[in-house]
Order: C-alpha cells, then sequence, then structure tokens
C-alpha cells in the first residue's frame, strides 16, 4: 500500500512511501487482537480491592438474638453477614489481573491492528514532527491541518521527543507515542494513526 508522505501543513511532499504488507496488509485476526487489548487492559488494573469477612470484623460475639421465633433468618453475633455491618460472604480480595500471552499472539495482534487500520484508511504518513519548543498550540494546528483534530489521534514518533510528547501531552483526544512502544490497545482506540516517515522502519523492525 502507498501513501503519499505529508508535511505538518496538511500539505502533499510530493513523495510516497510503501507501507510494508507483512506489517500493514495481513488479514486481520480479531481474536490475537482481543486477546491482546484483554491482556492490556487486565494489566492496568491494581487489583487492591478487598473487604472484610466474618472473621475479620471486630464486633460482639453476643448471641443478639434468639435461635428461632423471630421469622427471619438464624443469625448469631453481630459478625453475621445478615446483620448491618457485618462481614461480607465471599467478597473480593487483593489478586493479580494480569496473565501471559506468547510473543507470537502478541505481534499478530499488533499487525492485525495495523493492517485493519491500514484497510480502513486511518493511516496517514507525515514528515518528521520537530518542534522548537513544547507549545501545545503547534501540535494543535498540524492536527487542525491533518485534519484529525476532531478525531482521537495517535502520533507514533521514531524516538523520543521532549518537545513533540509535552506538546501533545494536554490534547483531550491526541497521544504522542514511540514506534517501539505501540501497542494493539492504543491503535485500536485511536480513530486516527499518523506515523512519521521515520517510524514506518521502527515498526517493521519491532513488530515484523
Amino acid at each position: 500500500m502507498k501513501l503519499d508522505i505529508l508535511n505538518i501543513q496538511g500539505g502533499k511532499t510530493g513523495r510516497t512511501v510503501e507501507l510494508p504488507a507483512d506489517v500493514f496488509g495481513i488479514e486481520p485476526n480479531e481474536n490475537a487482537v482481543y486477546l491482546a487489548v484483554k491482556q492490556y487492559l487486565a494489566n492496568q488494573r491494581q487489583g487492591t480491592h478487598k473487604s472484610k469477612e466474618r472473621s475479620e470484623i471486630s464486633r460482639t460475639t453476643k448471641k443478639a438474638f434468639r435461635q428461632k421465633g423471630t421469622g427471619g433468618a438464624r443469625r448469631g453475633d453481630m459478625k453475621s453477614p445478615l446483620v448491618y455491618g457485618g462481614g461480607r460472604v465471599f467478597g473480593p480480595k487483593p489478586r493479580d489481573y494480569s496473565f501471559k500471552l506468547n510473543m507470537k499472539v502478541r505481534q499478530l495482534a499488533r499487525k492485525s491492528a495495523f493492517s485493519s487500520k491500514a484497510t480502513n484508511g486511518q493511516i496517514m504518513v507525515v514528515e518528521n514532527i520537530a518542534f522548537d519548543a513544547p507549545k501545545t498550540k503547534d501540535f494543535a494546528a498540524m492536527l487542525r491541518n491533518l485534519k484529525v483534530a476532531d478525531k482521537k489521534a495517535l502520533v507514533v514518533t521514531p524516538e523520543y521527543d521532549a518537545n513533540v510528547y509535552l506538546s501533545g501531552r494536554n490534547m483531550p483526544r491526541a497521544g504522542v507515542m514511540v514506534a517501539a512502544d505501540v501497542n494493539t490497545y492504543a491503535i485500536m482506540n485511536a480513530n486516527a494513526l499518523v506515523l512519521t516517515e521515520g517510524s514506518i522502519s521502527k515498526i517493521v523492525e519491532n513488530f515484523a
């Protein structure tokens, strides 16, 4: 697939780039994408939820109600889950939600995500993005020029650039990522992928 290379003003440079078919032109594997997104979201969970069970409640152990004749369930001390303020039955405990996913599945998921975006025409390639200083208005102007200001845009750079990252950090819908850190969730969550010319070779190198 060939795409025109744009400048940050949104105009064509007269050059084109060929997106490698083994990364941007495969048949998307929806199951691999699902597993990769599921793993990413699971890894974001802290898993620190905790509720006290009956044995962890500090209350009197005196039998507050008689065994029968109350018309309700039999209950003993005030730690009973049947009483307001008592322990919770089978409550949540701290746990680790992360799970393992094979490297080949993760790579297939990323390639499937890139291919899906390429098929839907949601990828554009721009020249190297460089700002003299961190300025959000310059980043916003670039997105307007590229006509993606009203979309969830993910800008991918070949290396970390502090000026570019800080310029896009406060944008509510846009994000900036290094090519080596791009994951399936970030790709699928974006409505428009803005790839710099130099990031394509990095993507192929890391995810091919």
